[in-house]
Parts: C-alpha cells; structure tokens; sequence
C-alpha cells in the first residue's frame, strides 16, 4: 500500500502554529486517510496474453486495461478508513482459509451497458464456488459497515470507452485457470488520469478444502458490476 502523507507540514511545531508558541489545549487528532481497495484475484500470465492479443483490436477509442492489472474482482470496497485497513486483510485471511482453490474459465465477451453507448467492455468468468466466494464478501463486509452495491458479476474487464466507437462482435475463450490467492489491492488515480494505479496491499492463499457453501437467500452476492471503477 502506498505510504500515508506526511502528518506535519515543514517547518510547523507539534503544537500546529508556524513558528510561534504552542497552541493550548490537546492537537487535533491526525485525519484518516480514506481508501479506495478491492479483493480480486489475479490472472496467470498464459490466460493474460490471451486477451491482451483480444484488446488489439479494439479501436483507439478504448483504454485498454494493462495486461498485468487484470483480474477478477470479488468486492469492491470504495471508502475505507486507513485505520480499518487491518478489519478487512483479518476477512481475507479468514475466507482464504474457508475456501478451497477456485478453477476459472473465460467465456464471451460483453459490453456494459448492453444498450446505448458503452462504457466497459469485459469477459465473463465462470467457476464453481466463484458466486459463493463473492457472496460471503458482501455479507462480511456489510457486517463490517462496508455495504455492497449491485449484483456480482464475475467478469475481466478488458478496457474502458473514451469515446462513441463500434462495438466489438462477441469473442470467445476457453482458457482455464485456477486462482490461488486473493489480493487486497488499493486503487487510486494518479495525478495525470492516466488510469487507474494498483497496489497489493495483502496476499491471501486459498486453503480450505471445498468451495464455500451457498448463501442464504437474503445474501444474494453483490458488488462489482463491469460499471465500476475498480
């Protein structure tokens, strides 16, 4: 994770005045810093080079999505105080251990949204125990005051629209994988809007010995639509 800002300007004292006496009373306390982090998982490098080829032919309308920052994202978590950064790598920890190794397939790909000019153009992922997985995220993560938005969808996104351009026919895949470990990855833009910046902040090695069971109705998985910025 990148480092946190400086608490104290140069050339202040700890009392907060430039130079001169000490304020009275006790110093304000430090502000928390707010992150913008994801759980994902990561693609291998063989299933990465694959759509790396597909993103070739999009136009120079799209903003193609740097082959070693895709990934699968299993919950999107957008304002999360640093101070509560350790709540959620204890989470990961924890359903790592509950959840045995995921195998992935790509499928077709896709435009979001379906109708009018689109923003995201991604391809779905399938695997059993990938819903469960993501499910439990927003259930836990709700739990935590972190609430979910939207449904899960388990996808790749392959680049973002800058501007009206044709649409691609579908493509299809058939590249498999299995995913391992979940990343913890803060995300934020950098000062020239390049694109989105990862960050792993924490690794998280499946362990457990089969997928996690299924959630309770009430807890249909969310998060992560291709809309998001992640």
């Amino acid at each position: 994770m990148t480092r946190p800002p400086a608490r104290q300007q140069a050339g202040q004292k700890a009392g907060g005045q430039k130079g001169g006496k000490p304020r009275n009373g006790p110093p304000a306390p430090a502000r928390d810093r707010v992150l913008r982090l994801f759980f994902g998982l990561a693609l291998p490098e063989a299933v990465s080079t694959e759509l790396t080829a597909a993103q070739a032919k999009l136009s120079s309308k799209g903003r193609r999505v740097e082959a070693g920052q895709l990934h699968v994202t299993l919950a999107y978590v957008p304002g999360v105080p640093e101070s509560k950064v350790a709540q959620l790598q204890a989470l990961g920890e924890r359903l790592a251990r509950e959840a045995a190794p995921l195998s992935l397939r790509l499928r077709g790909t896709g435009y979001h949204p379906n109708v009018g000019t689109p923003r995201v153009w991604f391809v779905k992922v399938e695997g059993e125990g990938l819903s469960e997985l993501a499910a439990r995220f927003a259930v836990e993560l709700e739990a935590l005051g972190f609430p979910a938005e939207g449904k899960f969808q388990p996808h790749v996104t392959l680049a973002r629209k800058k501007g009206p351009a044709p649409r691609l026919p579908p493509l299809n895949f058939t590249q498999e994988w299995q995913a391992g470990q979940i990343h913890l990855i803060h995300t934020f833009l950098p000062r020239d809007k390049t694109g989105p910046v990862y960050d792993t902040v924490s690794r998280f090695k499946l362990t457990g010995s089969a997928p996690l069971r299924a959630a309770e109705p009430s807890d249909a998985p969310r998060n992560t639509t291709p809309a998001s910025e992640e």
